[in-house]
């Protein structure tokens, strides 16, 4: 029992603080006018309420579970076809900053034209409808199967719920790696064009490229983590027929790693490694502090 404690306390701890993390870089964008019109920061921020609200309902959840409370399968239906939206609004988002920084490195030219403010709004509705796709199906495939008497009853809620039968279980895995293919690929393009004009860069636009490349890289290993996240019903099957405990380790190891690790990458990779953005953070910071001891 102990154990079981202070895994949900390690949680709590380590989503405060990124929650925190993520709410500073929020109110950093919203103050400052100048990331308004960036196609860059508005897709960051984007990805910034995304991660957020993920980690909130994903911890929310995991305090319902494990107090054993269980809810009405209908509300159960709404809260994770929502949270699949925004699970897969994560990596969707991703490719499309690093098309961003395709377009930035290898069409300069063209890069105003194309990340302009109102294309960056267009491209927030296609993310989001894109991401859509696969919670809809799945919802789509539950109501086609279910008897209607289900939605009246109260269970513990979780994505495994909506999956009555095997081939469901795997219909899921094959939409959601097909996703993921499509982004890796967009990837490595982006990764191949950007390492070209790096090779070919004057001295004083190498800096610039090879930034560049590091993001994509960065990006790349995001997407691998929400990949394996894929992955990890199919570990966490296996190991509930060997032993509970565990399935039960490799759970919240898989939580953690895979859950919540790829949604705090995001204000190390664009927050603080990008300067226009660290210095207004730190700005916003040193403001505050001055305040406070003013008062």
């Amino acid at each position: 029992m102990q154990s079981v404690n202070f895994r949900l306390m390690f949680v709590q701890m380590l989503v405060m603080i990124f929650l925190c993390i993520n709410m500073l870089l929020i109110v950093t964008f919203f103050k400052k006018e100048c990331f308004h019109t960036s196609a860059r920061y508005i897709l960051f921020a984007v990805m910034l309420l995304s991660d957020s609200f993920v980690l909130i309902i994903s911890d929310v959840l995991l305090i319902v579970n494990w107090v054993e409370f269980s809810i009405h399968v209908w509300l159960c239906t709404i809260i994770s076809v929502v949270t699949l939206l925004y699970v897969m609004a994560t990596p969707v988002t991703l490719t499309a900053m690093t098309l961003e920084r395709y377009v930035a490195i290898c069409l300069p030219l063209r890069h105003a034209e194309l990340c302009s403010t109102r294309r960056s709004v267009r491209c927030i509705l296609i993310i989001h409808g894109i991401s859509s796709v696969p919670g809809m199906m799945i919802l789509i495939v539950f109501l086609a199967t279910a008897p209607f008497s289900l939605y009246k009853q109260k269970a513990l809620c979780s994505v495994e719920m909506f999956l009555l039968q095997t081939w469901q279980r795997h219909f899921r895995s094959a939409v959601s790696q097909f996703y993921f293919l499509i982004m890796c690929i967009v990837i490595i393009f982006s990764y191949a064009q950007i390492m070209k004009v790096a090779k070919a860069a004057s001295t004083e636009n190498k800096r610039s490229t090879q930034r560049g490349l590091r993001t994509v890289t960065l990006h790349a290993f995001q997407l691998l983590l929400c990949l394996i996240q894929l992955w990890n019903p199919f570990f966490e099957a296996a190991a509930l027929h060997i032993d509970f405990t565990l399935f039960m380790d490799i759970r919240y190891s898989n939580y953690i790693l895979f859950n919540v690790a790829p949604r705090c990458l995001s204000p190390l990779i664009y927050g603080l490694r990008d300067d226009k953005f660290f210095l207004a953070l730190k700005n916003d910071i040193c403001l505050s502090s001055c305040k406070r001891r003013k008062v």
